[in-house]
């Protein structure tokens, strides 16, 4: 995911604002990470460079 998308993602949750940990990056991609909600607390993962936005009890049924 490009870095300027903050801007425009929240949390699917409360709407609050996300925060960005980078753990590995490929000029202005982002490959791996993580967003975290300002406000509730709840963790969304960046894998493969695409942020999954689904709240954790849709990201549990999506897996399997």
């Amino acid at each position: 995911m490009k870095e300027s998308l903050m801007e425009i993602v929240c949390c699917p949750i409360d709407k609050a604002d996300l925060e960005l940990d980078v753990e590995e990056r490929e000029g202005e991609e982002i490959l791996e990470g993580s967003l975290t909600c300002t406000e509730c607390g709840e963790v969304y993962p960046i894998e493969d460079g695409i942020p999954n936005l689904l709240p954790p009890d849709m990201r549990e049924d999506a897996a399997a």
